[in-house]
């Protein structure tokens, strides 16, 4: 191979990985990290009308969601914290990490957040990164927060998957 055929080998192959991390979403967790769970929740982002600094305005309060498998059957809840629910009896709370708008008008952004805390056996006992992806609906009302409606709450439905991760290897029977 010539010199110029290397060199040009050497700008493709990197110019191809810099594509390839421009296009990776912010919201993917590491590397390392494997899938270990994909559900789908459907529920309510919750806002209350609150005077915020100078203003009168919507301000998120907490997620109520069920979460539901493949196969539309319930597997768990997600609710304030913000924490996961398995029906296994495990949780998992989480802290952002990232997020990014969501492609879709109207739509709560995706998120990346780490697992803070867990509790339980099951299967959220081994998760270290939860990703919310997506989402449709769930944005702050535009309308109906005056000082003649302070303290209302809006329940703005929406949808969204969540997907789990773990590097932890898996236990051996």
């Amino acid at each position: 191979m010539t010199q110029t055929g290397r060199f040009t080998l050497i700008l493709a192959t990197t110019l191809s990985i810099a594509t390839f991390a421009a296009a990776q979403s912010p919201t993917e967790p590491p590397p390392s990290q494997r899938a270990i769970l994909t559900v789908t929740g459907k529920g309510v982002q919750i806002y209350a009308c609150q005077q915020a600094a100078a203003a009168v305005q919507w301000v998120f309060q907490a997620p109520e969601a069920t979460l539901f498998n493949a196969a539309n059957d319930p597997v768990g809840t997600h609710a304030a914290g913000p924490i996961w629910r398995s029906n296994d009896g495990s949780a998992v709370k989480g802290s952002l990490v990232q997020q990014s708008a969501a492609p879709e008008p109207g739509a709560v952004p995706w998120l990346l957040l780490k697992a803070s805390a867990t509790t339980g056996s099951g299967i959220m006992a081994k998760v270290e990164f939860i990703r919310r992806s997506d989402t449709h609906g769930g944005v702050s009302p535009s309308a109906g927060c005056d000082a003649r409606h302070l303290n209302a709450v809006a329940r703005v439905p929406y949808t969204a998957a969540y997907t789990f991760y773990s590097a932890k290897p898996e236990a051996k029977p």
